[in-house]
């Protein structure tokens, strides 16, 4: 008798987590079905999925990176201002640069594929900064990427005194055409923001699963001592996390100028708290060492296909806010309620004391210890 009622228990607490894992799947096909029953002749269709869709790439682009921020144990707040800052480079670019103050009276205009690498090396170079001054100078990484957010929104300001890039067209003479290709073209009848999202969703995915880097990265945000003791580059990880963050947003700035045709200082504000969410929703866990790239997708489109489908059928603005802050705080809850259940386990299994991980074994740097995500 008691092993029967054992044996269905177990299946009941097996249920129960299989939800909890899989509740950012469930709560987009929730999303899905309500507002396809609520708009069936505009919701569910191709064309507006493909265009919700290339919508969710900005989103998720910026949070992959924040990703793996979070899991090295860190947050960075600067993405918003880093995606604003490269559509702001690649306005200045495009428009043609002045080479008169170097004594030149000409002006150069370089070719689009240029204008894209500089962007995403500003991205990069924002990245950097923020993992120096939290690697290196152990600043906290909320303070250091909160002063970055303002200083690069404020550099952002001043390139133009607050005007906004506009008509990136370009001109087949000056070779600077083709940049609204990432905005507006498809690949067969796919987006480019979303093949964009998919191939770096790969590259992640495999380095995060695959290689020492992934494995250093959640040895050091699982535990960041014991991943130091046992031979991880602790400082070389967390800075390389700030610099592929930079890299996402920058392409996510670059996506998002090609869509609008014109970039601003103030593109991108509040999207850092947008990719939090995401992280968070996709059931990251917020002080670090948990947390894969699907999860992280499901919880941008979560977010994506519920703004559009709000849109859609016509609900305020303000409404629109206290549906995505209670799905946030919905999401942060039940990671609360997987992590404790997770802890629980550990200890009565003998575990370490009050469910905190354990220290790796020592280990090579050449080969580093693993840690479970």
């Amino acid at each position: 008798m008691s092993s029967t009622t054992t044996a269905g228990s177990r299946r009941s607490v097996d249920i129960g987590a299989l939800l909890l894992e899989g509740r950012a799947f469930l709560a987009l096909v929730a999303i899905f079905v309500i507002f396809s029953v609520l708009a069936p002749n505009a919701y569910p269709t191709v064309s507006n999925v493909l265009v919700m869709s290339s919508h969710v790439a900005i989103y998720a682009l910026l949070a992959m990176g924040m990703l793996l921020v979070i899991l090295n144990g860190g947050i960075d707040l600067s993405v918003g201002s880093t995606l604003g800052m490269a559509g702001m480079v690649a306005g200045f670019l495009m428009k043609g640069v002045d080479l008169s103050p170097f004594g030149i009276d000409s002006t150069l205009f370089p070719p689009v594929w240029v204008v894209a690498l500089v962007s995403i090396g500003v991205g990069a170079l924002i990245g950097l900064v923020n993992g120096v001054l939290v690697a290196r100078f152990n600043v906290a990484p909320f303070v250091a990427t909160l002063g970055t957010l303002y200083a690069v929104r404020g550099l952002a300001s001043l390139m133009t005194n607050g005007l906004t890039y506009n008509s990136f067209g370009g001109d087949e003479a000056l070779g600077n055409t083709g940049f609204d290709w990432l905005g507006f073209n498809r690949i067969a009848t796919v987006p480019i923001g979303v093949v964009v999202m998919v191939v770096i969703a790969l590259v992640l995915s495999g380095v995060l699963n695959r290689s020492v880097f992934g494995r250093w990265l959640y040895a050091s945000g699982g535990n960041e001592r014991a991943a130091e003791l046992s031979g991880v580059p602790t400082r070389k990880v967390k800075i390389w996390v700030y610099v592929v963050s930079g890299i996402t947003a920058a392409i996510a700035g670059l996506i998002l100028t090609s869509q609008l045709t014109s970039a601003g200082p103030t593109a991108g504000t509040t999207y850092e708290l947008t990719a939090i969410a995401a992280v968070v929703i996709g059931g990251a866990a917020l002080s670090g060492g948990r947390g894969n790239i699907r999860g992280t997708l499901l919880g941008a489109f979560v977010i994506g296909f519920l703004s559009d489908g709000l849109v859609i059928v016509g609900v305020s603005v303000y409404w629109q806010t206290v549906f995505t802050g209670a799905v946030i705080v919905a999401a942060v809850l039940l990671n609360s309620v997987q992590y404790k259940g997770k802890r629980r386990a550990r200890s009565g299994s003998g575990g370490s004391p009050g469910g905190g991980t354990s220290a790796p074994p020592p280990a090579s740097p050449k080969t580093p210890t693993t840690a479970a995500a």
